[in-house]
């Protein structure tokens, strides 16, 4: 399968020069060029060669699979409460049965992981991070029971299978190739740090998994926003097929947009897991926006920006922040439906006559988030795996969340590790394309690697602003599937185009095939430090490839 591009979108190619602003494209002349230059010349998947609409679905299903196998074979094991495991894991017993956290004895981990939860206390605890990612670890323990060790890490797996399959799915939307499909969704599926996450049952992987849902229902809708400017426009054509120069002024208003209400469904869960996907709020919001602008200036629409401003904006604003932010309110149903729950009667304790026609319950929930706020950015203590987001994306300092020195392994001495670090093939190759993928869209603002970077951006740089916060590389997690496709990208280059001469496509799929060949390796010899296999002191040490990693 070729590394095509569709018609519509520049091809993936070195040579491609362009001014910082280009002109803008004349206005289409008839219904027919206006849909074929906003669409392609095949529109949708119906109309699609039928290999390539096989493709279309059994690519990013064959990935699920490597990923499941990856993520769910021994998944109990180790039977402990794994670093923030016993905060989370936890509170989700406390949420199937209370419906809200509740506190939990000193001495309450241990008896926990034999089934005794007589360490659950009837006084609520306060916590600071929203109540979604705890429900999803909840329905794995619903499931197989609070006792099961995989019961508590199975939605963590599930959700990181279905992460794999749709940075496969979005691969092939924006690159149309097989090929580039495949390797996203490979790449994801065998990184150590997304497997570590998918295998502990932490908030992370599912902060990680409704962004990038967000970021497939937007694909979705600018799709669907050029269908509805092309068929709209075309509704306004003269009997010969012409588009008069008055429906070109600033164009059509495009109506409720559906998958951007579905993205503004998975922003609002992503911000219900964590509040760090706030920044996408902004970013997607903005993002789909430009996308909506840059339809109307592919059509030949003279304002075209203020058009999408005046004409786009509003409802996106009502997608994305006003329906997330019900969505994310939502999540808060057990709080609001308890009568005891952490600061759940704060507003009634203290009366202010200035916002008491707020209900008093969302005045609690208002104090519960400054309070958690002043929290988090006064987190500053220290920790012997923090990490500064600058040695993130290299690697520098992975988290260690499980170690023992067990017998079993032939040697004096053994080791049983956890550690989230990355395929460093993945990562240290990412760095760069990550660098190359920003100067590649400076020069051509290829709309493909500049929404890939947009997802980097929101998930990477606002943690810049907080330096003395405590921080950890497993944050990298919620951006770690653009940082993918950011790298796919790059890869494209390499591979070339299907115009390029047969001995150039050759030499990019035979480059191409020994970085995926030694990705796997690497991910494979890696394997044991990432699924806790009990291995010899001298083996884990040979695992160490960076002193920092101890």
């Amino acid at each position: 399968m070729s590394a095509a591009t569709d018609t519509r979108e520049p091809q993936l190619g070195w040579n491609t020069r362009r001014r910082w602003v280009a002109p803008r494209p004349p206005a289409a002349q008839t219904a027919a060029e206006l849909r074929e230059r906003l669409l392609g010349p095949l529109d949708r998947w119906r109309e699609w060669p039928r290999l390539e609409r096989t493709l279309y679905w059994a690519i990013p299903l064959a990935c699920a699979v490597v990923a499941g196998v990856l993520r769910f074979v021994n998944l109990s094991a180790p039977h402990a409460l794994m670093f923030d495991e016993t905060y989370y894991v936890k509170d989700a017993f406390s949420y199937l049965h209370f419906g809200y956290e509740k506190n939990w004895s000193d001495n309450a981990n241990p008896l926990f992981i034999k089934g005794d939860f007589s360490g659950i206390q009837s006084s609520p605890e306060y916590v600071v991070h929203p109540p979604l990612g705890k429900w999803m670890i909840a329905l794995g323990m619903w499931l197989f029971g609070p006792s099961s060790s995989f019961g508590w890490r199975f939605s963590s797996a599930l959700f990181g299978t279905l992460s794999v399959a749709l940075v496969a799915w979005a691969a092939y939307k924006l690159f149309r190739s097989a090929v580039l499909a495949g390797t996203a969704g490979l790449l994801l599926a065998v990184d150590g740090h997304h497997i570590t996450m998918s295998r502990i049952g932490i908030l992370d992987i599912f902060l990680s998994f409704w962004l990038l849902a967000a970021f497939c229902a937007l694909l979705k809708d600018r799709e669907d926003g050029r269908r509805r400017l092309a068929t709209r426009l075309a509704a306004s054509a003269l009997p010969n097929g012409r588009i008069p120069a008055t429906a070109l002024a600033a164009g059509p208003w495009l109506g409720v947009r559906w998958w951007r209400i579905a993205a503004g469904v998975c922003i609002g869960c992503a911000v219900g897991v964590k509040w760090s996907g706030l920044a996408y709020v902004l970013a997607f919001g903005l993002l789909t926006v430009l996308w909506d602008a840059s339809a109307r200036r592919t059509a030949g629409i003279r304002a075209w920006l203020p058009a999408a401003v005046v004409r786009d904006a509003p409802l996106a604003f009502v997608s994305i922040v006003i329906v997330g932010g019900a969505v994310y309110l939502s999540t808060w149903t057990g709080w609001f439906l308890s009568s005891d729950a952490y600061f759940r009667h704060w507003a009634e304790a203290n009366p202010d006559p200035t916002w008491s026609w707020v209900p008093a319950s969302l005045r609690s929930l208002a104090h519960y988030h400054l309070e958690a706020y002043a929290f988090h950015t006064g987190l500053t203590e220290s920790h012997p795996y923090a990490a500064s987001p600058w040695s993130w994306l290299v690697q520098g300092r992975p988290t260690s969340f499980y170690y023992v020195e067990p017998s079993g392994c032939g040697a004096d001495r053994c080791s049983s590790a956890i550690l989230s670090v990355g395929n460093p093939l993945i990562w240290w190759a990412g760095t760069i394309a990550l660098a190359i993928g920003i100067l590649l869209w400076a020069g051509r603002r290829d709309w493909r690697v500049g929404g890939a970077l947009c997802g980097v951006a929101a998930g990477y740089l606002p943690w810049f602003m907080y330096p003395e916060r405590t921080m950890f590389t497993f944050y990298a997690v919620s951006f770690e599937p653009f940082f993918i496709l950011v790298l796919v990208y790059v890869l494209g280059h390499i591979l070339g185009r299907p115009t390029d001469p047969p001995w150039r496509r050759q030499a990019g799929f035979l480059g191409l095939g020994v970085y995926l060949v030694l990705v796997v390796v690497v991910s494979a010899y890696f394997m044991p430090i990432w699924t806790a296999e009990t291995i010899t002191y001298l083996d884990w040490r040979m695992h160490m490839w960076m002193p920092s990693w101890v």
